[in-house]
């Protein structure tokens, strides 16, 4: 019971018999509780309940306050690119899904493995469908460290692409929508992939190692760094970053203030 007094008796003895501000209170329990760590176990223990309850309130408000201020980071940072629009490199041999002149241009960095991805997949479909002609796509890599048949997948991707960029979106396509194959199989469903979309075999074999197939990937990864992208999807839509598999609305609001800024027309 002592021991359970003494936090208490603590702050109202500070409070009666000093002159001391809040910030010394707090230090004062500090190291009260860092000497004795047992005064606020048995605290806990006399009250375990109320204990969890009040925990679980802190974590709601943290959580809160953590969306409110990722959400006006996202703010500031769209704003920035709205004004300041990032410049993704679109070199002379990329693999453009769409017109090279259509109003839309969306750059994503994506990993073959990654699960958001397959469903980032899945909306820039549900866009080229609502906007037809008007959209021009690039696919870029970033495979993460942690999926081990990502980097394997892109190198696959990239070998077909100096084949026939369209045998390289029927690869990108079919990849996305087997993704658990891809994860059961590994490389020898990328095989099997390979053969059936009509890819050179032997070609592939060859061009699969390639410096040139490694230095692409390397410089997608590291324009998507220098962009800020650390997961994936990322997506940049006419200079504006996306980060995450969001719904189409998201990708449309964007849109909308371009048009409603004149950075494009529709």
């Amino acid at each position: 019971m002592k021991q359970l007094l003494s936090i208490p008796l603590i702050c109202v003895s500070f409070l009666l018999f000093s002159c001391t501000t809040e910030k010394q209170l707090k230090e004062s329990m500090k190291k009260v509780i860092a000497e004795d760590p047992s005064v606020i176990i048995s605290v806990i223990k006399a009250r375990p309940l109320e204990f969890i309850e009040a925990l679980q309130e802190a974590a709601r408000t943290a959580q809160q306050e953590m969306g409110k201020q990722q959400e006006e980071e996202s703010k500031k940072e769209l704003e920035s690119a709205f004004e300041k629009p990032l410049a993704p490199k679109i070199r002379v041999d990329e693999n453009i899904r769409g017109p090279k002149d259509a109003p839309i241009v969306i750059v994503e960095y994506s990993d073959f493995e990654c699960p958001y991805c397959s469903r980032g997949a899945k909306t820039v479909e549900e866009l080229r469908k609502k906007y037809s002609t008007k959209i021009q796509f690039i696919y870029k890599h970033l495979p993460l460290d942690f999926h081990s048949k990502a980097l394997i997948s892109a190198k696959y991707y990239e070998a077909i692409r100096m084949q026939d960029f369209e045998k390289a979106w029927k690869f990108h396509d079919e990849l996305f929508n087997n993704q658990k194959e891809l994860i059961a199989q590994g490389e020898a469903y990328l095989k099997t992939l390979a053969k059936k979309i009509g890819a050179d075999l032997n070609k592939l074999a060859t061009d699969l190692n390639s410096k040139q197939v490694a230095d692409r990937i390397e410089e997608d990864k590291k324009e998507a760094t220098a962009f800020g992208f650390q997961g994936t999807p990322g997506f940049i839509i006419n200079g504006v970053p996306l980060r995450g598999a969001y719904p189409i609305s998201q990708f449309e609001s964007i849109i909308e203030e371009l048009k409603k800024r004149g950075k494009i027309k529709l």
